[in-house]
């Protein structure tokens, strides 16, 4: 039974597992930096220590101190939230052979879907779809054009240990090929310690879809439907809501499907998340006998791919309507920042059901059990200056008010006079609504934003009044490039540079001197939450100083994911 928890994180992610260990009748306790010694979740907790100074690599990333912090409080379980030591399976290892529980899913099972080869390998076997390309690491440029020409250009060239757009790299055609894979594998071994990166093919402005999953220790699992992050700035979620406007009864319920089985693929327990590209079925794919798109219709002219391995679909579902395409992207193997939106719809505490997972309760809701209350919508109140390319702000939060009503839900960790920090992401809130329909939760979230008093530093609220307002949002037709298509040309944002398939592709930034976003969301190694596959070791300091100011390299590599 766990009587004490401790919780390996700060802020707004904190004080929500706080609130609901408290609800269960469980002790908390906090850790906190220097920087953070009066922050809401130090306050509210049952009992707190100071980690270390403010930089994450000298507190929140110290795992040897935390485990000794748990051992003389006599904690009997670790909550990592998410970010930082969440998916560190070294952390995980040593929280369990210090005989403490680890709120999370295995080492194993995070090792194995925190690398992409290995998650692309283990899911074949359940024949889940993937994006067509190699199932491993490309160590020559040889190979790599070998398989570009197998595959077809435009390809992707992505970072097998990476997240967050670190180490991805489009290509056009064979001129342009060693030169990004060059910029590819220096990307990814400066953020994660491991160049390796591999092809697949290039599938343009995707939808971002996720399915939330639950497992016990027993064998059970289930999924509690989707949700839509396609709005994105710097490859990183702003706007995220559940259901997905884009799908269907039957398409839904092949991507659980598929979710579940990457699940059992990797022995998973504890809450997930397996993220999927969707897109129009307009790209090659196999055979009809053997199709995995979803609604093709009749006329439309296709070719085939060999190397991607195909979901057996029933023809109901292959005939639903939609004309899609999805493929297996990566699991999340953590809390998401976006959680609450699934909490809205479907009535369940996800913190709670994390920690009777950890105790060995087996799950008590079936799949048959669930089903989709409502909608729900969930904007990141960043402290970014959304009309200068999201520029990371700081300063003192001079008026703080959130709104209110029925219907409104604000996740924070921070009250009214209190200081942003320059050490870590720049997410001040999320603000949460629900209503009977989608239209209802983009009306409440307009009020919301526009009760939403904040002063004394630059947010991304009007950002999201923007969004809520658009016509692309509000009909539900929109992609990952919405940003670029529709807010930074109407504010007149500086266009980044590409070049060739790159032109008006989010994904694929060239390097440029002045553009920040471009080059330390691209190169500096986020810490925090952005890059989920970071291999630490206690006491590393990964962040050595660059020319950058200190304020925007902290800010820009802790981006939330």
């Amino acid at each position: 039974m766990i009587k004490k928890i401790l919780i390996a994180n700060r802020g707004e992610i904190a004080l929500r597992i706080m609130r609901s260990a408290k609800e269960m009748g469980i002790c908390t306790v906090a850790i906190f930096s220097e920087a953070d010694r009066n922050s809401l979740h130090v306050k509210y907790a049952d009992e707190a220590v100071c980690v270390g100074p403010p930089p994450s690599s000298e507190s929140y990333l110290q795992g040897d101190k935390i485990i000794q912090i748990c051992k003389e409080l006599k904690v009997d379980a670790i909550h990592p939230g998410y970010g930082f030591l969440s998916e560190n399976a070294a952390f995980a290892r040593k929280v369990e052979k210090a005989g403490i529980i680890f709120i999370g899913p295995s080492p194993q099972s995070i090792e194995m879907m925190g690398d992409k080869l290995t998650a692309k390998k283990a899911v074949s076997k359940y024949n889940v779809p993937t994006v067509p390309g190699g199932d491993h690491s490309i160590k020559n440029i040889k190979n790599a054009r070998e398989k570009a020409k197998q595959i077809g250009y435009p390809i992707l060239i992505k970072a097998s240990a990476g997240g967050g757009g670190k180490g991805m790299r489009i290509v056009e055609n064979e001129k342009e090929l060693e030169e990004q894979m060059n910029r590819a594998e220096s990307e990814a071994q400066s953020a994660f310690g491991d160049n390796s990166v591999f092809i697949e093919k290039y599938i343009s402005s995707p939808r971002h879809i996720e399915i939330q999953i639950l497992g016990d220790k027993h064998g059970n699992v289930i999924h509690l439907f989707e949700r839509e992050c396609t709005i994105q700035r710097r490859h990183q979620k702003v706007i995220e809501e559940a259901p997905s406007p884009l799908l269907n009864d039957e398409i839904r319920a092949a991507m659980g499907k598929c979710a579940i089985d990457v699940a059992k693929a990797c022995n998973y327990f504890s809450a997930g998340t397996v993220e999927f590209l969707v897109s129009p079925a307009l790209t090659p794919s196999p055979p009809e006998s053997e199709n995995r798109r979803i609604g093709e219709t009749e006329n439309r002219k296709t070719k085939r791919f060999t190397d991607s391995p195909i979901h057996p679909f029933t023809d109901s579902v292959r005939n639903s309507g939609g004309g899609l395409s999805f493929y297996f992207l990566e699991m999340n193997t953590r809390l998401q920042v976006e959680h609450p939106v699934t909490e809205q719809i479907t009535g369940i505490d996800l913190v709670k059901e994390q920690i009777k997972i950890a105790q060995g309760k087996p799950l008590d809701i079936k799949q048959e059990d669930l089903s989709i209350n409502g909608h729900a919508i969930e904007v990141r109140v960043y402290a970014e200056d959304a009309k200068n390319n999201f520029m990371p702000d700081t300063g003192k939060l001079i008026t703080y008010k959130t709104p209110q009503g029925p219907g409104i839900r604000v996740d924070d960790g921070f009250e009214q006079g209190m200081e942003i920090p320059i050490y870590y992401d720049p997410m001040i809130a999320k603000l949460i609504t629900h209503a009977a329909t989608r239209t209802g939760a983009i009306e409440k979230m307009k009020r919301a934003i526009d009760e939403y008093q904040i002063t004394g530093i630059e947010t991304t609220l009007p950002f999201g009044k923007f969004v809520m307002d658009h016509e692309a949002f509000r009909s539900g037709e929109f992609d990952t490039s919405f940003v670029e298509k529709h807010y930074a040309a109407r504010i007149d944002l500086p266009a980044p540079e590409y070049s060739g398939a790159q032109a008006g592709n989010p994904r694929l930034k060239k390097d440029r001197g002045g553009e920040i976003a471009g080059i330390l969301a691209g190169y500096l190694t986020e810490a925090l939450i952005g890059n989920t596959r970071l291999r630490i070791k206690d006491g590393d300091d990964k962040f050595n100083k660059t020319s950058t100011s200190k304020w925007k390299e902290n800010r820009m590599r802790n981006d939330n994911n």
